[in-house]
């Protein structure tokens, strides 16, 4: 039987300014990918969503990311490698902790935005990540007895994933739902035109093919090996709650098993 998890990015909103549907995304995803307040988010939507997600049985991911509020966190920003180990440190730290308070906690790293791309190519920010993770996920296996190594989400052959697996975390490779590719494997930029799918039919269409068939159809037209161990459909995009439930209803039909890629407790 094939089997993939689906996740999405999720506790986004800020004050007063609201962003996504999250409590119709938690009963359709397997996994969340929450916001730790450096591209948005902030401590009440933080714990809120954790909560949530442990009430929905969904894996919590730490959406680690720049420190970048006024950008969503979609700018690269030239960090220095120990800035940048500590800012990551600082996010895990967070969220863990309020996790443990709702009865889950921090199972994977999924970077966001700019810092997500940038860590495909980009070696001393790659390794900054990978260190902070397998340094906190040391720590808190030292700290709590049975405690499982996290690992870290990415593009297929991110150098992140190299370096996590270098230092023995776990890694798991990630497709986009709604994002085109170029015909390289990477995402096509955001301010390129066509670089966002928006038809939930389409999309939905598009994911079994990439779960199945283990494929994807580049922005040039070309086809590229797509092999995912999870598959994402961004909570901010308009029709989010329609695109997930467009996407979780095709895979059951082909009789795909959607569950974690790691445990959710």
């Amino acid at each position: 039987m094939t089997v993939v998890d689906l996740n999405a990015d999720l506790g986004e909103s800020f004050g007063r300014w609201s962003l996504g549907d999250d409590a119709g995304m938690l009963g359709l995803i397997t996994s969340a990918n929450i916001a730790c307040g450096f591209h948005a988010g902030d401590p009440l939507t933080l714990q809120r969503t954790c909560s949530e997600a442990v009430a929905n049985k969904v894996a919590i991911g730490a959406h680690v990311s720049y420190r970048d509020l006024a950008g969503f966190g979609r700018r690269f920003m030239d960090v220095p490698a120990d800035e940048l180990y500590s800012d990551v440190l600082y996010q895990l730290a967070a969220i863990d902790g309020v996790a443990r308070t709702v009865g889950g906690k921090v199972t994977y790293v999924k970077p966001h935005g700019a810092l997500y791309n940038a860590i495909v190519h980009h070696d001393d920010q790659a390794d900054a990540v990978a260190r902070a993770v397998a340094d906190f996920s040391a720590g808190r296996q030292a700290a709590v007895s049975r405690a499982e190594p996290i690992g870290i989400l990415g593009l297929p052959g991110a150098k992140v994933l190299d370096k996590a697996a270098e230092l023995g975390l776990p890694t798991h490779r990630e497709a986009f739902a709604d994002r085109a590719y170029t015909a390289e494997g990477t995402l096509v930029s955001r301010r390129q035109p066509g670089s966002v799918l928006h038809n939930p039919a389409e999309i939905a269409e598009r994911v079994v093919a990439m779960v199945i068939e283990k494929r994807v159809t580049a922005i040039d037209g070309s086809e590229i090996e797509m092999d995912a161990d999870s598959v994402c459909v961004h909570g901010d995009s308009p029709d989010a709650v329609a695109m997930a439930r467009a996407v979780r209803e095709a895979l059951d039909a082909a009789g795909v098993c959607l569950r974690p890629f790691v445990s959710w407790t």
